[in-house]
């Protein structure tokens, strides 16, 4: 029930139609019997900075979730960020301080290591290939060096974008071995698609699978179905996968906690989650 007492996170992104989170907060909150709800708005680029400081005047928001394409171009619109965000360039949660300051910190990468920690994959020392620079791949690249990978490569499309991420890298870990220019999966303990790659049917997939070795662990962040092309197809060749929705179910605790509201664990939300594909 919605009601005058009634708290929104504004879940903002373009197009919404991939979107998990409120099928996961929705029900626990319910379950929990916080009186709050996560709204899907579909926000397009051109209108994101307007409409991100419009909805910070209201005064039931509790804070706003975001989502791709505005993970990068978000983070010039707040007035403080987390370390965590100057390393991946990107953010994807924000709240509004007392003093109406507002506040970004990133938790995509923290949700995504968790996984695979929980998993049991050993990341010290690991080589692992990100394609994909973009928020969630600067975010999932940022956490990886934090979880103390030896070698870290990157790829995309927009070459520049990879290099960027890599001097950032570079400067904030320089004992871990960067690389950028190559998808080629071959030879790595851990591949990422970190791409939009697998929203869309018909989409190619994000390496070549031919060079990806049954040993190497698959993790994915495309949510539009519980198995990706991909995941398949990495699946089919040996590899033991993340699919997209461990990193969000992962993150959620940590939401919580930024947003003020007490944690959960990752079980418990998997337990009262309705989602769909």
């Amino acid at each position: 029930m919605i009601n005058g007492h009634t708290e929104f996170i504004a879940h903002l992104g373009w197009p919404t139609h991939s979107f998990k989170a409120p099928m996961i907060y929705n029900p626990y909150f319910e379950s929990v019997g916080i009186n709050a709800v996560v709204l899907p708005m579909g926000c397009k680029p051109e209108a994101f900075t307007g409409v991100l400081r419009s909805l910070f005047t209201l005064e039931n928001i509790r804070g706003a979730l975001i989502t791709m394409p505005h993970k990068v171009s978000v983070v010039d619109l707040l007035d403080e960020v987390t370390p965590t965000v100057k390393v991946a360039g990107s953010c994807n949660a924000v709240k509004r301080t007392a003093d109406g300051r507002l506040v970004g910190d990133m938790f995509d990468g923290e949700g995504f290591v968790r996984g695979l920690l929980g998993k049991g994959l050993a990341l010290r020392g690991a080589s692992a290939l990100v394609v994909g620079s973009g928020g969630v791949g600067s975010a999932i690249a940022a956490s990886l060096a934090a979880a103390g990978v030896g070698t870290l490569a990157l790829h995309d499309v927009h070459a520049s974008t990879a290099d960027a991420l890599a001097a950032r890298l570079r400067t904030h870990y320089p004992a871990i071995a960067v690389q950028t220019g190559s998808s080629d999966p071959a030879g790595f303990d851990l591949v990422v698609n970190a791409t939009p790659l697998g929203m869309n049917p018909g989409d190619p997939l994000p390496v070549d699978i031919d060079r990806l070795d049954g040993r190497t662990f698959v993790g994915e962040v495309v949510m539009k179905s519980e198995k990706t092309a991909f995941l398949r197809a990495a699946e089919a060749r040996g590899c033991r996968v993340q699919v997209g929705t461990d990193m969000l179910f992962e993150m959620i605790p940590a939401y919580l906690e930024f947003f003020g509201w007490p944690t959960a664990s990752a079980d418990t939300l998997r337990a009262v989650a309705r989602l769909e594909y």
